[in-house]
């Protein structure tokens, strides 16, 4: 997907730019299209070794609030992940405030590689992924605060109701600024935000971009080879991360994802709050891909999808929250 924050380089600006602050330049080998924020390359070094160059927008690019200072948190949440070891990554070579230059991950990414993974293998990769994100959620942020972590993006608070219901407003506020018409009154979007999200008493890392497309697995099959793209990732509820990984397949209680979540230790509930907060979670989202569009540049026929994807996601959580109500 082309969009207007990522930012073109010559093979030769590349290369500068890399010598410039890692003291190591490249050559540029393709550019990698399948992203759809950071424009990304694969290269190999001056050394002999080949890697991935992921680009920051360039620093007059409209970005969402969220988005301020995304690079520096996907740096820190890979840090942190490859500090605590049991997640597979790729390696990171460089960083830098404009760039990241990664080793480059054996496999494929599982969206690509799905067609020819035989259902058996498939349900215990979905395993195997269960037990790295349960792995992932024993991360917690350092000075105890939920949100996004960049300072820039100045969306966190001491608790999770306050965070979620900065990261919604923010996200609101952008889309009343572009007047961009969600298919939902932003009032009710507001008033949807519900009070089950004090529950959450425990800050935890969440990747929230888990699609197969950020998954690789070996080309048999056989394992999980690495994690990318953690430039989403906030402290909050763990349930959240479930909403991408629904992309990929079963996410519920007999789930093979649930069943290796759980076999590591993670502990994930169904109730009719959890599946309150989780509705909340997918109508979160919704909001960034109908957002984002304006910004990024994209295709009105993508927007419209959107749109109606985060209609279909408002219209879950009027039933949630109705059903909870009527309980009551």
């Amino acid at each position: 997907m082309r969009s207007l924050t990522k930012r073109v380089l010559s093979a030769e600006q590349l290369a500068a730019m890399l010598r410039e602050s890692a003291g190591v330049g490249c050559s540029v080998e393709a550019e990698l299209t399948d992203g759809w924020f950071n424009a990304a390359y694969r290269v190999r070094l001056d050394d002999g070794r080949p890697a991935v160059v992921k680009i920051a927008p360039p620093p007059d690019a409209a970005v969402l609030r969220y988005e301020r200072g995304i690079m520096a948190t996907e740096v820190m949440a890979h840090r942190r992940m490859a500090a605590l070891g049991g997640i597979p990554l790729p390696e990171l070579l460089y960083a830098a405030p404009e760039f990241m230059a990664l080793s480059v991950l054996p496999g494929t990414p599982w969206d690509k590689a799905a067609d020819r993974i035989p259902a058996d293998r498939q349900a215990r990769l979905r395993r195997e992924l269960g037990r790295i994100v349960a792995r992932l959620h024993t991360l917690a942020p350092e000075d105890g605060r939920y949100g996004y972590p960049a300072p820039e993006a100045g969306l966190s608070a001491a608790d999770w109701p306050s965070a979620f219901g900065a990261m919604v407003e923010a996200l609101l506020e952008e889309a009343g600024h572009r007047h961009t018409p969600l298919g939902a009154a932003p009032e009710e979007i507001r008033a949807l935000v519900a009070d089950v999200l004090a529950e959450v008493e425990e800050p935890r890392l969440v990747h929230f971009d888990l699609w197969p497309g950020n998954v690789f697995v070996a080309d048999d099959g056989s394992a999980v080879t690495g994690l990318i793209d953690h430039e989403r990732a906030f402290w909050g509820d763990p349930l959240a991360e479930l909403v991408s990984l629904t992309l990929g397949g079963d996410t519920g209680p007999g789930s093979d994802l649930v069943a290796g979540y759980r076999e590591a230790g993670g502990v994930l509930n169904f109730g009719p709050s959890a599946l309150h907060r989780l509705a909340l979670y997918r109508v979160y989202l919704g909001l960034i891909l109908v957002v984002e569009c304006g910004p990024r540049g994209y295709p009105a026929d993508h927007a419209d999808h959107v749109r109606d994807v985060l209609g279909r996601w408002v219209a879950e959580l009027r039933t949630v929250r109705r059903g909870r109500a009527d309980s009551a």
